[in-house]
């Protein structure tokens, strides 16, 4: 029978490209990485690697493998961190779902005062549901509600879709052009700015387009940046357009380095939710959480 250390010592090579990474990602010697390799390549049959002085080439039957295991190693990697019991003491562990920038605004600063564990997670909104109903996680904050009957939505929050600028954008012809509705004259200015947008998702940018205008929009950002934090680092220090939800705005908005142009003619708003499963042995800890949002992001302006 093939062992799973084999399979995760593959994983590790493909991702690192070395048996020198490899063997410090996994903490076992050089030769260790080795054995488990040609451990596996005798079970499978075939080379997995091409070896070169530099780097470990995967071979065409490497990729088709590492297809198929990648995604269920991840999630027992997941369980095993998600189940392990501390040595000193019992301490709860529980395991959120959020995208990085609600993290980073909310819970990033209350992280080391928390007596219970936490693992945080970022990925797709579906991902995330999935994962929420099959155990490994415990509560996601998500914008969008899945089909699963088990699980629990809790609308806590509600967002703007706007359009912000830096301080320094002069914006004087574009507010004349939205107060006559001219439509073609504020396309033509709104191409003519700098825009920034993030490498992970344009969503915002696009929804906004098609709302406002009905087409997706037909021009790429001057800047990509990691994440919507970022851009708004960016426009607090200068000029500059970019789409994105008001509250991760509030704080560079309130001091005035940043401003909203304009929310659009029907603006987009998105509800919050903590999702959580009906069943969970983890209410104490997830209220804890919940009361820090609630806290951070404070009352909505829109009532439910």
């Amino acid at each position: 029978m093939v062992n799973l250390e084999w399979f995760r010592t593959f994983k590790v090579i493909y991702e690192c490209g070395t048996l020198t990474g490899a063997a410090e990602a996994l903490y076992i010697s050089q030769p260790g990485v080795s054995l488990h390799l040609s451990s596996l390549e005798s079970y499978v049959g075939y080379k997995l690697f091409d070896r070169t002085s530099r780097k470990m080439i995967a071979t065409e039957r490497a990729k088709v493998l590492y297809n198929y295991i990648q995604e269920p190693l991840t999630k027992l990697e997941e369980a095993e961190r998600h189940f392990h019991k501390s040595v000193e003491r019992d301490v709860p562990t529980i395991s959120i779902g959020m995208c990085f920038e609600t993290f980073q605004y909310t819970l990033e600063s209350y992280l080391p005062g928390l007596p219970f564990n936490v693992i945080i997670k970022f990925g797709e909104y579906p991902q995330m549901l999935s994962d929420l109903d099959a155990g490994i996680l415990d509560l996601i904050i998500t914008p969008q509600k899945g089909d699963y009957k088990g699980l629990l939505y809790e609308p806590f929050f509600k967002e703007k879709i706007v359009l912000v600028c830096g301080k320094g954008t002069s914006v004087a012809d574009f507010d004349k052009f939205v107060k006559r509705d001219d439509k073609a004259a504020c396309l033509t200015w709104l191409k003519q700015q700098t825009w920034y947008g993030t490498t992970g998702d344009m969503e915002h940018q696009r929804r906004f387009w098609y709302n406002n205008f009905g087409k997706r929009p037909d021009f790429k950002p001057n800047y990509i940046v990691p994440n919507l934090c970022s851009i708004i680092r960016c426009l607090s220090t200068g000029k500059g357009l970019a789409v994105m939800p008001d509250f991760l705005s509030r704080q560079e908005l309130d001091a005035g380095n940043i401003k909203v142009l304009w929310e659009g003619k029907d603006p987009i708003e998105n509800t919050l939710y903590f999702g959580t499963r009906k069943n969970t042995i983890y209410e104490e800890q997830i209220k804890v959480i919940k009361d820090i949002f609630l806290k951070e992001m404070g009352e909505p302006q829109s009532v439910f």
